[in-house]
């Protein structure tokens, strides 16, 4: 592996996976406590458009996908919040939307249509330095807002009603978590590709919550966490020349298995520590 960072391409692989692991990170942890998973996997299918969109009017595919992922954000988060229509029927109708475009738009671009797989199943390995430079852009503005308003999607999290009666503006929270949820999306599309997004924004959350349930040391398992998964998927795609996307993938949920092991050992052994060593019977001392 070291020897392949050499190679201009595989120092902007890496980097795009430590710039992914901070945003996956960070949101993600939102993504899993708030339990928004699915309406995130909607948001990512419905990039699908922006990228379709990108390639019609000749602009870059990232951008494109930014502006509908954004879009779709808003969509979906004013449709749940102030319509009667469930939840999980309104993200399925403007997943589908987002994907429906996306085909039309480049079934009309013309010409051939290039490295359309490397936005569906991603392709670290094809980051440009401009797509880096976009990926620090939104990673700050991640970054700041959740610095910024920290305490803010604290309540949100966890207590959206008390979050409500103390003054707190949820919507508005809910809805700018969703639009950083939009960007998060962004910065991984590159990385795994829009079909597998959500597990990368959802499985370092999940390794992290088994193990802390303080949501910033979370947040800092979570970053260090996808950026392992992200360096050692690399090397593993490398070594054995599969794709390197899946590779992050499989690899973040054998970790999400060996946690699963790890949680159940840890409460065992706490439950063991709390029996007596008579088994809890009371000794005849007559």
């Amino acid at each position: 592996m070291l020897d392949a960072l050499q190679y201009d391409f595989m120092r902007n692989a890496v980097a795009a996976g430590v710039l992914a692991a901070v945003a996956c990170g960070i949101i993600g942890v939102y993504v899993v406590v708030k339990r928004v998973v699915f309406i995130s996997g909607g948001i990512a299918h419905a990039s699908f458009g922006g990228v379709g969109l990108g390639y019609l009017v000749g602009l870059s595919p990232i951008l494109g996908a930014a502006l509908f992922s954004l879009a779709s954000a808003l969509g979906m988060g004013l449709v749940t919040r102030r319509t009667r229509l469930p939840e999980d029927t309104a993200i399925g109708i403007m997943w589908a939307i987002g994907m429906a475009m996306g085909i039309i738009f480049i079934g009309l671009a013309p010409g051939y249509v290039p490295d359309l797989f490397s936005y569906l199943f991603g392709n670290i390995l094809t980051v440009p330095f401009s797509d880096l430079v976009l990926m620090i852009a939104l990673d700050a503005v991640i970054v700041v807002t959740v610095v910024l308003l920290y305490k803010e999607f604290l309540a949100l999290s966890f207590d959206e009603e008390f979050g409500a009666v103390v003054g707190v503006p949820v919507e508005r929270l809910y809805l700018l978590l969703l639009c950083l949820i939009a960007l998060t999306v962004v910065v991984l599309i590159r990385v795994v590709g829009i079909i597998l997004v959500i597990a990368l924004l959802t499985i370092p959350a999940a390794v992290a919550r088994q193990l802390t349930h303080d949501m910033k040391k979370m947040m800092v398992l979570a970053t260090v966490l996808g950026a392992l998964f992200a360096f050692f998927g690399l090397w593993l795609s490398y070594e054995f020349d599969v794709a390197s996307g899946a590779t992050i993938i499989l690899l973040g949920g054998a970790a999400m298995l060996a946690s699963f092991g790890f949680s159940g050992l840890r409460r065992v052994s706490g439950r063991e520590a709390i029996v007596p060593a008579d088994g809890g019977q009371r000794q005849d001392r007559r």
